[in-house]
């Protein structure tokens, strides 16, 4: 395709007139599409520095976001690393090969990957909330009425200390589980409202955007969702506690937020609030470059695509709150020579000795033959709040993304190896448990369990076990997986 096109031009020049284009190819990208990625590629043609510096076209819902002020300072490039999960110290060039997070690398080149262009999972990864620990995180009382307004950290765990609700049933997931198991000291509540405290103490307040969805984030596909409102009895034998969808959320998210599964990571880890750029507006430094578009490429399409199942998207470049679990994406391509916007990848793939506007040649990947632009709307699932509504189900998800613009590097037999970001606010980490990873306890219960049925109390020795792992603030995960287990009975 390169040479006809080559022919074409250069006939076109001899007969016409050097300002004579080629006839425009036939292709099926839906125009308004085409109009939007042609209008994003021609700001970037006129200014590419403050292209660059510009946020992605958002899609969908929005997440909890960062307040004003810490937008403002771009405080929350560093304060995201606070009580994110922890990453590889690697430098990013080393932990930045798709292969060492996909469950499988099996497509590693567009024209394997054209029958899934465009994928979403069989079901999004279910939305609950963050538990910001301002509020007391999973000790929160979200449905009890006379819960205080406002953000203070003590004014709100305060109440929960101090004060019972009208209503049992508007207990915080926490309480709930502490009766469920039988510890009168309740320890987990304990551990949830004395989260923020470091934070109070030294600054006089707890960030809104502390939280724990580095747990929800995984236990939203890890975990199946739970359904129906469900009553069980409490350890005392004679108290019946009503466990929401949104509880046994909570507690999920609580178990993977304070346990330590195995989990693969790749991406960088930038501490710096502004970066140096170059006169295109690239960022220089490469470990505050994160991950590489050919990385996220392949692995978005060979994990979502292919594998079929959910991965971890650290989105915080602006004011979202990160990680949030992948859903679906669609894409296609660009020709970045032209910045004209296709469907077929023939029409947008260029040859290296043809790409002449190329801002990005001096980084290209060695080995580069040819250059293609790809349009990607990715597609998360992102917090809601908490509530009693019931039945759960996929369609009361909130599913977020943006648009991504960038180039892939492909090498002669036309696999992607590499990439550059038409805009340096991109994700700029994943990661993912690895398949059938489990979260546990420190003290889980070892063997075989009994199945429990809810209508009795759970057995003494998961009681015991209990009140040891909360300290950890881990509930156990034979209790969290029963709830679910009978929650969609």
């Amino acid at each position: 395709m390169k040479s006809t096109l080559s022919q074409i031009l250069g006939l076109c020049a001899v007969a016409m007139s050097a300002a004579c284009e080629p006839p425009e190819p036939t292709d099926n990208l839906d125009p308004i599409t085409k109009a939007q990625i042609e209008d994003a590629l021609a700001q970037f043609e006129a200014d590419p520095r403050s292209f660059m510096n510009a946020l992605p076209q958002k899609v969908g819902a929005v997440s909890p976001a960062f307040s004003a002020d810490v937008v403002a300072s771009k405080s929350f490039i560093t304060a995201k690393n606070v009580l994110r999960k922890d990453s590889p110290t690697d430098a990013p060039g080393s932990n930045d090969q798709a292969k060492n997070l996909v469950d499988s690398l099996t497509v590693t080149t567009l024209s394997d990957m054209h029958s899934i262009r465009s994928s979403s999972l069989p079901e999004s990864a279910w939305s609950d909330d963050y538990w910001g620990l301002y509020a007391g995180a999973t000790a929160k009382r979200y449905s009890d009425p006379a819960f205080p307004a406002g953000e203070d950290w003590k004014v709100l765990t305060d109440y929960v200390r101090n004060k019972q609700p009208v209503n049992a049933d508007d207990l915080s997931p926490a309480e709930k589980y502490d009766l469920l198991v039988g510890d009168t000291g309740k320890t987990l509540t304990k551990f949830n409202l004395d989260e923020g405290k470091p934070y109070y103490t030294s600054s006089g307040k707890v960030e809104t955007w502390m939280g724990i969805c580095h747990g929800w984030a995984p236990a939203s596909f890890m975990l199946q969702r739970p359904t129906k409102v469900l009553e069980v009895l409490a350890a005392d034998g004679k108290t019946k506690i009503k466990f929401y969808p949104s509880d046994i959320k909570a507690l999920g998210s609580l178990l993977w937020a304070n346990t330590n599964p195995a989990t693969k990571f790749i991406g960088g880890r930038c501490d710096v609030k502004d970066p140096s750029k170059d006169t295109s507006g690239r960022i220089k430094d490469q470990a505050c470059r994160d991950t590489n578009a050919g990385t996220w490429h392949l692995a978005v399409v060979n994990q979502i695509g292919k594998a079929r199942r959910s991965m971890v998207v650290d989105a915080t470049y602006d004011y979202e709150v990160w990680n949030q679990p992948m859903y679906g994406y669609s894409y296609s391509y660009f020709n970045p020579q032209t910045n004209k916007a296709y469907a077929t990848l023939s029409y947008a793939k260029v040859a290296v000795a043809d790409y002449t506007n190329d801002k990005f040649k001096a980084y290209r990947a060695p080995g580069t033959t040819h250059i293609v632009g790809v349009s990607m709307d990715a597609r998360w699932t992102v917090e809601t709040r908490p509530n009693h509504n019931t039945p759960d189900s996929a369609n009361k998800d909130a599913i977020s993304g943006a648009r991504y613009l960038y180039t892939l590097e492909l090498d002669a037999s036309g696999k992607i190896i590499g990439g550059e970001w038409h805009q340096n606010a991109h994700p700029d980490f994943l990661w993912v448990p690895n398949p059938g990873a489990r979260a546990v306890s420190a003290s889980e219960p070892t063997g075989t369990q009994p199945v429990w049925d809810g209508k009795t109390a759970v057995p003494t020795t998961w009681q015991t076990a209990a009140r040891t792992s909360s300290v950890y603030g881990q509930p156990l995960a034979t209790v969290v997986e029963s709830l679910v287990r009978l929650s969609r009975q």
